[in-house]
């Protein structure tokens, strides 16, 4: 029904496109002035400058280089940026960044600070890792977007080692004007978006807008089990501003922004299994088998790259989130400007599926080792039953993951000595607590007729004698406190040498509880209930998770700080060298008991960079950036053995324990040749290796045997691809001045081979090369409307967006699907003044 509406309301749009009206502001409309012919104004330092003089590493995007590139979604806007990935493990909906190699991975925070408005992203902890980011509908009415490179601790606090993505929204300006534009295109892909400015009176103004999307999944579901289609994109967001002339030195400035997604959500495909049944150990007979059997039930239909096969009826990744964002600006004088910037959000998200994309059948017999011999054990009535590997639901009447969190800030910027001084202090806190507590449950190697009623039998377990499989019922709650106080200067000591100092003192405490069960099924839908933390409940046997509650704690006060010096020979060359402190907070893991905190990590940062911009007949600029990263008390996962009886079901955790270095350049080059001739590039070269394992030493007490890494040392760090290079190229075709502008486009990304798991050395994303067309006519025969014909991954390149690295464990591997060609035509009509 959605769908079919919104095509309505595409076709509608597309026969009533008015015939008059003025065009619209670029700037307000966001196509706004690529950086060859004018300046592009950033927020960087926390206040308004020209690109070329921020001594940072950045990489910016307006509204309209975001559509020619079809970006809606954090996985696209990493797939056209050197040194940033994403981690696509659970879908782009869920998808986490990483820049220069800084990760986000189990329950770790994320290392890429992502904000809007200035405010972090909704604070997101659940059971399975992403988020913190950018959600679904965040990318639609933005004036840019702005990816920092580097440690941005000083000024955006704790959980930006990595570095920082700034969205910013457009603004209300003081004229009436907006746009409606539609979308057509591959996958019955139908989306409508729109902004309207609103002047209430002299002193307020209103802008709203919207964006609806929706498209078919790429995947086909060749099971019959579940969703015909997978990795569909069906979502709505809405967003309202409001600015306030108070005074005409006191301005108030609200954004609220929304969005609903509810999709199918994504499923891997099984590409490899263990073929040979002598080497299959641990829970690998069954699993293998199963992944073998599908791989070949796949080769003998002659499915397509694109088809996979599903085991969850009721497969769904749904995720809400809204925000509402204040900031009061007053000018206290010339040289003073005090701001207050507070949030609340909420997150919320139910996420149902099969995590490994694996649809298996139990086979007429298993090769199983019986003390040493190889013996085939008929499976005899659990023959044909259906079982997954890991399937995930939320508990009923809970959510998989729920935050809300406040934030404020108080901020106070100033001009000294005669404007030789500007300088900024201010203090932040963030409040985040639960919506109650998450309930997820996890069937693992288990035949399921109804996960959430517990209808389960253990097949393996029931043909070897021995438990295997199992249900794990997850509920936890956490609750975050962070507070911190900074101060940054930059002195010019002459006309074209300056000096900049930074420090921020973080303080961050974190509270978790952990009601966890594990249940075992010694016969058919008859599950016994356990506490799952052994440790601190031995021999707890309850079906109440309550009675497993067990808090953990931890907490970490650490300074970061920045000291630069930038050289400016002229106003259109700047050098810089930097040195930076960046720190990641700790966390608290409920789940691992014994472990179930784990401390902060920190780098030191050193770079030097280079911006020049030319003019003449050939106009645009060039930036590099050389660093070097030394990144200490790594928060890595290990593998830890419990001791004989102490029940303790083991597995991996994190640890401080790892040493890395991380080294590269980037550079950035934009150029317009005789006004027709447009090319844009991008490149980084990243050098990340994974130095040293430091494991900490088990005292006589712990109830853990040995504690083993489970990442190699002398690796590449994982999301570090060491070649990226993006490459655009526009040229403005020969029309009359009153038949509009059209231009042609052409981006080619290249990717080298990544590292996707330090686990799993099977986990390698292979090389990848796309190619994205747009024709873009602007103002199409003078009139207020706009055109574009677009197709990404012009070849229909067939590649994974994600390995899932499970080999060892489980004996078969999946893979995430690259998304397909895409081609569409883009509608806009502008209207006001």
């Amino acid at each position: 029904m959605k769908r079919i509406t919104a095509r309505a309301m595409v076709a509608s749009l597309a026969l009533g496109v008015p015939s008059g009206g003025a065009l619209a502001q670029e700037a307000e409309l966001g196509r706004g002035r690529d950086a060859a012919d004018g300046d592009i104004i950033v927020t960087a330092r926390r206040f308004e400058e020209r690109l070329q003089d921020v001594p940072i590493s950045v990489t910016v995007f307006n509204q309209q280089q975001l559509a020619d590139r079809n970006i809606v979604a954090a996985s696209d806007l990493a797939q056209y940026t050197p040194s940033l990935s994403a981690n696509t493990r659970y879908g782009p909906d869920k998808a986490s960044f990483a820049i220069r190699g800084f990760t986000q991975e189990a329950s770790t925070s994320p290392s890429v600070g992502v904000y809007f408005a200035e405010v972090v992203a909704p604070r997101v902890n659940g059971s399975t890792p992403g988020g913190n980011g950018a959600g679904p509908g965040a990318f639609f009415d933005l004036q840019n977007v702005q990816v920092l490179k580097g440690p941005q601790g000083t000024l955006f606090g704790r959980n930006t080692t990595g570095g920082a993505i700034l969205l910013v929204p457009r603004k209300p300006g003081a004229d009436a004007e907006g746009y409606l534009q539609a979308t057509l295109g591959s996958f019955d892909m139908t989306r409508l978006q729109g902004a309207a400015t609103i002047p209430v009176t002299d002193t307020v103004r209103l802008r709203v807008g919207f964006d609806r999307h929706d498209r078919r999944g790429y995947l086909r579901n060749r099971s019959g089990v579940g969703p015909r289609d997978f990795s569909d994109v069906d979502y709505i967001a809405g967003r309202a501003s409001l600015v306030i002339d108070i005074t005409p030195d006191l301005e108030n400035y609200t954004v609220t922004h929304f969005s609903n997604s509810d999709t199918n959500g994504n499923l891997a495909r099984v590409i490899t299994c263990v073929r040979d049944a002598t080497q299959r150990v641990g829970r690998q007979p069954l699993a293998a088998q199963g992944g073998c059997d599908q791989i070949d039930r796949q080769a003998a239909r002659g499915d397509g790259f694109r088809d996979v096969e599903n085991s969850v009826r009721n497969s769904r990744t749904w995720i809400e989130q809204w925000q509402v964002i204040n900031n009061t600006t007053w000018r206290a004088s010339d040289e003073i400007t005090v701001k207050n910037i507070a949030s609340y959000s909420e997150y919320r998200e139910r996420l149902t599926g099969n995590l490994n994309g694996d649809n298996a059948f139990v086979p007429a017999s298993l090769l199983l080792n019986r003390g040493g011999s190889f013996v085939n054990v008929p499976t005899g009535a659990s023959q044909g039953a259906r079982y997954q590997f890991v399937a995930l639901a939320p508990q009923p009447g809970r959510y998989t993951n729920a935050q809300r969190t406040f934030t404020e800030e108080l901020q106070v910027q100033g001009r000294s000595l005669n404007g030789q001084l500007d300088w900024q202090v201010g203090g932040y806190a963030e409040i985040s607590n639960p919506i109650g507590y998450s309930g997820t449950i996890s069937a693992v190697t288990l035949s399921c007729t109804d996960i959430v009623a517990l209808q389960c039998t253990d097949v393996l377990g029931a043909i070897s004698g021995a438990r295997v499989g199992g249900v794990e019922l997850v509920q936890n709650a956490i609750w975050y406190r962070n507070y911190g106080l900074y101060a940054q200067s930059t002195y010019d000591i002459t006309d074209s040498l300056s000096a900049t100092a930074g420090i921020r003192y973080t303080m961050d405490r974190v509270r978790g509880t952990g009601r966890n069960l594990s249940l075992s099924f010694p016969a058919p839908n008859t599950p016994r209930s356990a506490c799952r933390d052994s440790l601190h409940f031995p021999g707890v046997v309850t079906s109440n998770p309550a009675d497993c509650a067990y808090t953990a704690r931890q907490s970490s006060n650490r300074p970061t700080w920045l000291i630069g010096l930038d050289y400016k020979p002229s106003p259109d060359t700047l050098l810089y060298a930097k040195y930076s402190r960046g720190y990641r907070q700790g966390n608290v893991n409920t789940a691992t008991p014994g472990f179930e905190t784990f401390g902060p990590e920190k780098v030191d940062a050193y770079e030097l960079g280079a911006k020049a911009s030319f003019s003449g007949p050939v106009r645009g600029y060039f930036n590099f950036a050389a660093f070097y990263n030394d990144f200490q008390d790594q928060q890595i996962q290990a593998n830890a053995q419990p001791k004989p009886g102490t029940g303790l079901p083991g597995g991996n955790l994190l640890v401080n324990a790892g040493k890395s270095r991380i080294q590269g350049i980037e550079a950035d080059f934009s150029a317009r040749f005789l006004e027709s001739l447009r090319i844009d590039a991008g490149y980084a070269y990243l050098d990340t290796k994974l130095l040293s394992i430091n494991l900490p030493a088990l005292p006589p007490t712990s109830p853990y045997a040995t504690l083993v890494s489970t990442v190699a040392t002398g690796r590449s760090l994982t999301l570090a691809p060491k070649h990226r290079l993006t490459l655009t190229g526009l040229y403005t075709l020969p029309l009359p001045v009153d038949q509009g502008t059209m231009t042609f486009s052409a981006t080619y990304t290249y990717t080298a081979r990544q590292f996707l798991s330090q686990t799993n050395a099977n986990a390698v994303l292979p090389a990848l090369d796309l190619l994205n067309l747009n024709l873009n006519w602007e103002s199409v025969a003078g009139a207020p409307f706009d055109l574009a014909l677009f197709a990404t991954n012009l070849t229909n390149k067939k590649y994974y967006s994600y390995i899932n690295g499970s080999t060892p464990s489980v004996g078969y591997e999946s893979a995430n699907i690259g998304e397909p060609r895409v081609v569409g035509v883009r509608m806009q009509v502008r209207f006001g003044s």
